[in-house]
């Protein structure tokens, strides 16, 4: 059976309306060379996002793949983070001009058209390169098959965090005798210990950053109590929504808290929070992304999930995957390499957890090098409560479903809109997204679909 085409429109609209131009608005880096490495006997074409730490822990881990296997030249080239790289991504597979080896956040492969814009994972060749599915978190490897086909192999899970300072918290009697922070059971727990830490903290500091401005923020730290509260999206089948407005007020009352009970300064958004929290504020709310950022800032601190308050454990959670773009003739060698290329890095993410990630691969979690790594060993924990947003095609990093339901979190935590108003927004909101077509699935325009 053929596949259904897609369009440039169909593509462009299915990645968020962006309006490209050039190159598609990328910066490729690539460190590979166009001819063959004199040794190598065949070629693989490998894009990424990476950039900043993650860019040379990759990099790392490519050198000791291709010192390793000197059989196979890897072209890598690093693209820009976000929707471009997304664009270019599908464009290239629609195109038929896809490389052998990508990376896609996990959420965003159901509206990658899989199948028409990614191909599935052999994994028989994987298990040649010693890659199995007794290898993943359950959860995180069924987030990765659809149609009973694995269409993403995930490297890590990256969170979001409760960082502390723990010179802050010693002083306010909130670390436990492990020299860990105790754990809150409860909202008003929660709240006792923020107000307790502000009496030990500096004049003119926050209590808490939590992000209350970003829409990406606000919209991961919804998802992670929404996911406590036991709340649902959709039914099944994704055909209806069942969204619990009682339970989204319940959650954003907890988060535009912080603000009016005078724990996060309104003034403090953004990466002031982290500024903040090296200059003394006891808590925030960040990404593992920052834990080199802290670790080179000389702070005395821990990191755990984000905290229980509703009764169970649930933080926010994404996955970097390696994907396979579409190929036609997808096969031969610089297939095979391919999978050898990705089953040897998700094996060998030792490296890539020093980033603040949890690496997917479970074996790694259990090596000794890896419960050494602090505070990585204080939240490892997090892969077995993941918190993630609902398995539908607009979803994802990057995806329409933040970029549309983010704001509204927004307008509740910062005060410009009530949790009650706001809660009914975000149901009609989803209701929206949930009736539109994919326009990437290859099949809206002969279903009559808005674009053409």
């Amino acid at each position: 059976m053929g596949r259904p085409g897609l369009n440039r429109r169909q593509i462009l609209a299915g990645l968020g309306g962006l309006t490209v131009a050039g190159s598609f608005g990328f910066a490729a880096l690539g460190t590979g060379a166009d001819a063959l490495a004199s040794s190598a006997s065949s070629r693989v074409r490998y894009w990424n996002l990476f950039s900043g730490g993650d860019g040379y822990n990759m990099i790392a881990m490519l050198d000791s793949f291709r010192k390793a296997n000197p059989d196979i030249d890897v072209k890598d080239s690093t693209l820009q983070w976000g929707s471009p790289f997304y664009t270019k991504l599908a464009m290239a597979a629609a195109g038929n001009r896809a490389p052998d080896l990508g990376v896609m956040h996990l959420g965003r492969v159901t509206g990658f058209s899989p199948g028409r814009l990614l191909d599935p994972w052999d994994v028989d060749l994987l298990a040649k390169y010693g890659v199995r599915e007794a290898d993943f978190n359950p959860a995180l490897w069924k987030r990765a098959v659809i149609d009973g086909k694995l269409y993403a192999l995930p490297l890590d899970i990256h969170v979001q965090l409760c960082y502390y300072r723990k010179d802050v918290l010693k002083k306010a009697g909130l670390l436990g005798d492990d020299g860990r922070m105790t754990s809150p059971t409860s909202v008003d727990e929660w709240f006792g210990m923020l107000k307790e830490a502000k009496k030990a903290t500096k004049s003119g500091l926050q209590t808490i950053g939590l992000w209350h401005n970003d829409q990406n923020f606000q919209w991961w730290f919804f998802v992670a109590f929404y996911t406590q509260l036991g709340g649902k999206w959709f039914n099944d089948d994704n055909t209806e929504v069942v969204f619990d407005t009682g339970k989204a007020q319940q959650v954003l009352e907890f988060l535009r808290r912080h603000i009016t009970d005078g724990y996060a300064n309104p003034n403090f958004g953004g990466a002031a929070g982290a500024e903040q929290f090296v200059n003394g504020a006891p808590f925030a709310w960040e990404g593992n992304w920052s834990v080199p950022v802290f670790d080179t800032a000389k702070v005395e601190y821990g990191a755990v999930p984000l905290p229980p308050v509703f009764g169970k454990q649930a933080t926010h959670a994404e996955s970097h995957s390696f994907v396979l773009p579409h190929q036609a003739d997808r096969g031969g060698p610089a297939n095979e390499g391919a999978h050898r290329l990705a089953a040897y890095v998700v094996k060998h993410a030792r490296q890539w957890a020093a980033g603040g990630h949890i690496p997917a691969y479970t074996p790694t979690l259990s090596t000794a090098a890896y419960q050494k790594l602090e505070p990585q060993n204080e939240y490892v924990s997090a892969m077995d409560h993941q918190a993630t947003e609902p398995k539908v095609w607009f979803a994802g990093s990057t995806g329409i479903l933040a970029q549309r339901v983010g704001p509204i979190v927004v307008s509740s935590t910062t005060g410009s809109a009530k949790p009650d108003a706001v809660a009914g927004r975000m149901k009609s909101t989803l209701a929206q997204l949930l009736a539109m077509k994919n326009p990437m699935d290859g099949k809206t325009a002969a279903q009559g679909g808005a674009v053409a």
